[in-house]
């Protein structure tokens, strides 16, 4: 079974910690319920930009967190 899993980062690519611990996703649909539950306090403490994985493959990204806020 594909595990859906987020990376967060800096607006320059480099990896960062999230504010919020994600869980590992058994679905596209429920990682990406969670990143919209998510978002603001993801930001706020310093992710700018995520990209969604499926296992090793990246599936899209980076999206921006800010775009979200500015929406």
């Amino acid at each position: 079974m594909a595990t859906w899993t987020w990376r967060f980062e800096k607006s320059d690519g480099a990896e960062t910690e999230p504010a919020v611990e994600p869980e590992e996703f058994t679905t596209q649909g429920d990682a990406e319920s969670w990143l919209g539950e998510y978002w603001k306090p993801l930001l706020a403490g310093g992710a700018e930009q995520v990209r969604l994985f499926e296992d090793a493959t990246e599936i899209y990204g980076p999206m921006s967190l800010k775009a979200a806020e500015e929406a």
